[in-house]
């Protein structure tokens, strides 16, 4: 194991002082700090080596281009892939799934297919199906969520049937932290000869992935959640299927040749990558993944089941009457992740409140607002019968607070949580009069 005092000095922003208070980054969920090594990657290129890549012969442009083209080859390796040609530089998880549903879905999706997903599923993950269903009179079916904050494995039998051409799923949930059984779900996929598309944001940064085991066709992921820049992220894909994608963007970068009359396109992965990339960002991501390799992502798993189960714990002894936790409570079968609520008091005078110690959490929906209302996932007590009609009334009501972990984190920042939220509890009655206004945060 390593040491995250050790690798929290790799972290210049945990030395902030937010309110008078040390900060304590408990967001990771949403995004994760950088080190040193990702921040001096990124300095190193645009201070030495920037130029843009694939175009030009002079030094800068080669040694650019080498970075970069190194760059799909860690991340192939971070993951397992058979080759760097199957990774694919995105902007972020959102960007690869609006890649996939606009070229794998309006390409093949009839009227009357099925496309799968589920009710814990991000935003991100569900609309673009969505939107391409529409468009090709295909119908979106759900695998349902049982109250423990699991899937309902029960009812894939269901949601999957001859008519799936497409099963797109969370791997882990950005909410509950639920790891989700990929593999079963894409057997049961591959069963009636549907493609299996894994939403990996929450999954890979914190759990050890091979590719080559899960059974998926495609998988994406974001760099931001895993120590790398805003703005990268990654497409995984078959080969013998990236091959036969058809492009989304396309323009420079992505052809070998045009005339008047025809198109011939770039090997994988370039022809997905349109226009002048997010250089520094791919050679970032790549120096964030070296750095997740140092540590040893069995031991970034670890870790946070380490952290996960003290704080279950702790919430558990301290505020048995007073806190509501979601999801699994078994940290095996959860990343680092825990959603609850304080009986009583709105999720973002929460945050707010806890804030004011110099603590980072999230409040909201979490971009997941069927799996709120699906739990009844609120402050109110006791929750209410229906889901209201009105989307506002939903949002107003509907949330939940979310601390989440990373390789810096620590049981004393836990310790200090503890504290504080129990000030906010015994203040409850005071802060309850705070005005709030209704959000959906994302992540």
């Amino acid at each position: 194991m390593f040491d995250p005092l050790e690798v929290r000095k790799d972290f210049p922003i945990l030395e902030r002082v937010v309110k008078g208070r040390k900060l304590v980054y408990f967001d990771n969920a949403a995004s994760t700090q950088k080190p040193v090594q990702v921040i001096n990657r990124i300095v190193e290129f645009y201070s030495k080596h920037y130029a843009n890549v694939h175009r030009g012969l002079h030094t800068l442009s080669q040694e650019a281009s080498e970075m970069y083209e190194k760059a799909h080859e860690t991340l192939a390796k971070f993951i397992n892939a058979y080759s760097w040609e199957e990774v694919v530089f995105v902007n972020n998880t959102t960007d690869a799934m609006n890649l996939l549903a606009y070229t794998y879905g309006l390409e093949n999706l009839r009227e009357g297919d099925e496309v799968v997903t589920t009710v814990m599923d991000h935003h991100s993950t569900m609309l673009p199906w969505r939107k391409i269903a529409a468009m090709r009179g295909a119908k979106v079916k759900y695998i349902d969520v049982t109250s423990e904050g699991y899937l309902d494995y029960s009812s894939i039998d269901e949601a999957i049937t001859k008519r799936t051409k497409v099963v797109v799923f969370t791997m882990a949930s950005n909410v509950l932290g639920t790891i989700n059984n990929v593999r079963e779900i894409a057997k049961r996929a591959r069963e009636v000869g549907a493609i299996v598309i894994g939403d990996g944001a929450q999954y890979v940064p914190h759990i050890p992935t091979n590719v080559r085991q899960l059974g998926l066709d495609f998988m994406a992921f974001s760099g931001h959640k895993m120590l790398g820049p805003t703005g990268s992220g990654v497409l995984w894909g078959r080969r013998d299927l990236l091959e036969r994608l058809g492009t989304f963007k396309v323009g420079g970068d992505t052809i070998k040749d045009v005339t008047l009359d025809d198109i011939v396109w770039l090997d994988i992965p370039w022809r997905f990558e349109a226009g002048t990339p997010n250089i520094e960002a791919g050679i970032g991501l790549a120096a964030a993944a070296e750095y997740l390799l140092r540590l040893g992502m069995e031991n970034v798993r670890e870790h946070e089941k380490r952290l996960v189960e003290y704080l279950l714990k702790r919430l558990e002894e301290e505020f048995p009457d007073e806190v509501v936790v979601y999801g699994p409570r078994r940290p095996d079968d959860k990343t680092g992740v825990v959603a609850f609520n304080v009986k009583g008091l709105h999720h973002h005078t929460v945050g707010m409140a806890l804030d004011f110690f110099g603590i980072a959490v999230r409040t909201g929906l979490h971009c997941a607002h069927p799996l709120h209302y699906r739990l009844k996932m609120t402050y109110l007590d006791p929750p209410p019968d229906k889901v209201p009609d009105s989307a506002d009334e939903r949002m107003r009501i509907f949330g939940s607070v979310r601390a989440s972990f990373y390789v810096y984190n620590t049981h004393e920042e836990i310790d200090y949580f503890i504290d504080v939220l129990r000030r906010v509890i015994e203040l409850k009655e005071a802060l309850k009069s705070k005005p709030v206004e209704a959000a959906c945060t994302g992540g």
